[in-house]
């Protein structure tokens, strides 16, 4: 395969430039300026189009086991792949929970068959209750990527300060949803005019902000990598950056719901914008998009979560809370931060590649000779409708938006996906 005439650009490699590349069995043979094609060989024509480093998600829902009406690995694959990831890291919170090596085991088997890599985390507590940590270092030995109890908060401080310990010695990342269910009258929603409109009463932005304060200052006295999941608030921004400043090995993911959309969406989109943390103020909104600018966030994952159809027609109240995203991800990125003018492509595949896989050890040695076809090509100023998904689900705000940044390929080794 010859791709012919693309933007590259690389941070990892410090490249931004227009070029050719060779791909052989899956690996990148050669790099340079109109380069002859060979006998046979397919020419892929990647004018007006970002050839760069494949995506990496930090944070997806692909509810195997427990959960496959929703999504199961093999469709979840499906919707990465048409979003231009070719890494993604699964959360634990599925039934039974990824608790034990035997579950983890059995994921990683069927995501290697997908064609691009899956990652599983494993759950920080067993069973995601909270009270008594699971076997840490033999979940890592069977494969672990990192350790989450995403869509539960620790409430117990002593038990989050001994896992973050064991993840220091082990080096590796622990991810927390920060949401303190005192400050939650109704989830899904964020307090304020929207939440008083439906006569719900609303998440606080205090409910995360207390908690991302508190895993700081832990995180501070242990060492530990900790990741704060799908920031909201503008204050919890704020509070990662000056925890930054005095060194600690903090990360933050902002969703591309998030740094799109307010609460007003709630009002529009109904439950199809009921999440958790919700959306919030558009000084929220902004804040989000300071700290993506300034590196105080330094991930975008989209916490891919799908739902049947059946589920997110029940009334707001009763709706289970999470969107779908990894199909519109990098196009929102685009869309939002790259048009808008906050962020340079170069920054996004930084936030959206390079970041997410030197926090995970992965050791991708992106676009350069030698190196594996892990890649992503994509149009910046080409627009298209969002009108259907890969994955299982559609619970999503964004079907019939026009978004700039249509994906035309990706590659992961010998798989390749015209687009």
């Amino acid at each position: 395969m010859l791709i012919r005439n693309g933007h590259i650009i690389d941070p990892s490699n410090a490249l931004d430039t227009i070029a050719d590349i060779r791909i052989t069995d899956g690996i990148i043979r050669r790099i340079g300026e109109k380069i002859e094609p060979e006998e046979q060989e397919e020419i892929i024509s990647a004018d007006g189009c970002v050839i760069s480093p494949g995506l990496v998600d930090t944070h997806v829902h692909f509810r195997d086991p427990g959960f496959t009406e929703k999504e199961d690995i093999l469709t979840g694959a499906a919707a990465a792949i048409a979003g231009g990831f070719t890494t993604v890291v699964m959360m634990a919170n599925t039934k039974p929970a990824v608790s034990t090596p035997a579950i983890l085991e059995a994921n990683l088997k069927k995501g290697a068959s997908t064609g691009i890599h899956i990652l599983q985390a494993a759950t920080v507590t067993r069973d995601l209750k909270g009270t008594e940590l699971t076997d840490m270092p033999a979940l890592k030995a069977a494969g672990a990527a990192g350790f989450t109890d995403d869509g539960i908060p620790i409430m117990n401080e002593s038990l989050l300060r001994e896992a973050m310990k064991i993840c220091a010695d082990l080096d590796m990342p622990i991810s927390l949803h920060e949401e303190d269910p005192a400050f939650i009258a109704s989830a899904g929603v964020n307090k304020g005019n929207v939440s008083e409109a439906l006569g719900l009463g609303g998440a606080e932005a205090l409910a995360e902000e207390v908690m991302v304060a508190r895993d700081l200052a832990i995180a501070e006295e242990t060492g530990a990598k900790v990741v704060i999941q799908h920031v909201s608030s503008g204050k919890s921004v704020q509070l990662i950056r000056e925890a930054k400043k005095r060194g600690v090995n903090v990360h933050a993911e902002a969703t591309p719901h998030h740094f799109t959309l307010t609460e007003e969406a709630v009002l529009k989109y109904g439950t199809n914008a009921r999440m958790n943390p919700p959306l919030r103020t558009e000084k929220d909104r902004l804040e989000i998009i300071r700290g993506l600018m300034d590196g105080t966030i330094d991930l975008i994952a989209t916490d891919h979560a799908p739902h049947t159809a059946e589920e997110k027609a029940r009334p707001f109240a009763q709706a289970p809370s999470g969107i779908i995203g990894l199909e519109t991800a990098l196009p929102l990125a685009v869309t939002v931060l790259y048009k808008g003018g906050y962020l340079s492509l170069s920054e996004i595949i930084e936030k959206m590649s390079m970041n997410p896989a030197k926090l995970y050890g992965l050791g991708r040695p992106g676009i350069r000779t030698g190196a594996p076809a892990e890649l992503v090509i994509f149009a910046p100023d080409e627009k298209y409708t969002v009108t259907s998904f890969r994955s299982k689900a559609s619970n999503a705000p964004f079907t019939g938006w026009e978004l700039y940044g249509k994906i035309r390929y990706t590659i992961c080794g010998n798989m390749i996906c015209r687009l």
